[in-house]
């Protein structure tokens, strides 16, 4: 097996990690120690790094599962929904409008997230990367990088300030202001909820958090279609902020002591939380482009029912 320049420098423990994903931790350890795998001929060793040119040695027990060997590999059903999701695509990036309840990543009580449905995307052997996050319940704008040189850098665009992000959500009731700027740290609380973790403002010890708002409509006092811009990235940012102005998200049950307000069946009971616009350079032209991600069957008609639209 030859080493592809996307995984030019990586450790060879995880390397084998995510292309035998079925392969334990264990299993891949004691197959290093026993020197049944080499590299150029050579014992590995588990912190061993990978170059792109590097003639990798597998035991048949690994070739034999190798996705390299196997393109039918994945499932049909996987791929046509990661295509279904499709909003932009070139060399270099996958742009996906993720909807909600679908998870980005896997976790012990989730078995079913885009990582995953990504290894059915697989092209010459290499499969998109998550360079950012969307929570679970979270639909819209999801960027994947294509090789590692735009994982690099698209990485180092979300950690800076070099992507603008735009959020719509519904929030119940509305804000008191117009617009204005959310500036409070965020930090993990100590109680979690139904297993997952709760954020707070802890102007003490919390990471800063900055986000702009502004209200686009609204349906009198008790709700209002409202545009979130982060300008940090942290958990459950624009949730926690939200509620901090006494206007949390419609549909939030961390967060919201009353999510769902209205007697309307006609209105989604989920979170009404959508990534609508991004705007950031180009991994390899610079050049900066703008995408933006239609909204969902679902938060259309609430945003009906509220008299937001009219279809």
């Amino acid at each position: 097996m030859i080493i592809k320049d996307d995984d030019d420098g990586q450790r060879l423990d995880r390397f084998l990690k995510k292309a035998f994903p079925s392969v334990t931790f264990g299993q891949s350890q004691k197959l290093i120690r026993t020197g049944q795998i080499r590299i150029n001929g050579k014992r590995a060793k588990a912190d061993s790094r990978l170059s792109a040119g590097d003639d990798l040695r597998l035991p048949p027990s690994l070739q034999d599962g190798n996705p390299e060997k196997n393109d039918k590999q994945f499932s049909v059903k996987d791929h046509a929904l990661i295509e279904s999701l499709r909003l932009f695509e070139d060399a270099d990036i996958l742009v996906l409008n993720k909807p909600a309840g679908l998870a980005v990543q896997g976790g012990s009580k989730t078995k079913r997230h885009i990582d995953g449905l990504l290894n059915s995307y697989q092209k010459k052997g290499v499969k998109p990367r998550l360079v950012h996050r969307l929570d679970k319940d979270t639909s819209g704008i999801l960027v994947l990088a294509k090789t590692a040189d735009a994982a690099r850098e698209l990485t180092h665009a979300f950690q800076g300030h070099d992507v603008q992000k735009t959020y719509w959500a519904i929030t119940a009731p509305a804000p008191l202001q117009e617009n204005g700027t959310i500036d409070a740290a965020i930090g993990k609380s100590s109680v979690r909820q139904d297993g997952g973790e709760i954020m707070i403002h802890d102007p003490e010890n919390g990471k800063k958090a900055i986000t702009d708002f502004e209200i686009l409509d609204r349906a009198g006092k008790q709700a209002a279609l409202v545009a979130f811009y982060p300008k940090t990235g942290r958990t459950h940012q624009i949730r926690v902020h939200a509620a901090l102005i006494g206007a949390p998200l419609l549909g939030d049950r961390k967060y919201n002591p009353q999510p769902f307000p209205f007697e309307n069946d006609k209105i989604y009971n989920g979170l009404h939380l959508h990534a609508h616009a991004l705007e950031f350079p180009h991994p390899k032209t610079r050049i900066s482009i703008r995408i933006e991600a239609p909204l969902s069957k679902n938060f259309l008609e609430t945003m009906e029912e509220l008299g937001f639209i009219s279809r």
